[in-house]
């Protein structure tokens, strides 16, 4: 019974969150680097490139982050059901 009342305890440790993410930075690119790329693989490219920081070729300017709790009614029906299956997970 302790098992079941410690995963029930850590079950509701996991929340659904809405999360946003501005940064602000210069970069020295090839033109082509940036021109001819989706907005998927863009957006991975430029945060690969903030993620290494600082060095000659990259300068920060600004970031802003924050994470909000949400109810869970607000997200999508697959993530909903994605938080019941880790809930209801032995492995938490």
């Amino acid at each position: 019974m302790a098992t079941s009342a410690n995963s029930a305890s850590s079950g509701d440790d996991i929340n659904v969150y809405e999360c946003e993410i501005r940064l602000k930075f210069r970069m020295i690119e090839e033109r082509t680097a940036i021109d001819n790329q989706d907005r998927v693989k863009l957006f991975e490219s430029l945060v690969d490139a903030y993620s290494y920081g600082d060095d000659s070729y990259l300068e920060s300017l600004d970031f802003q982050v924050t994470a909000q709790e949400i109810q869970a009614l607000d997200a999508s029906p697959a993530m909903r059901r994605q938080l019941i299956r880790l809930r209801n997970s032995r492995l938490l």
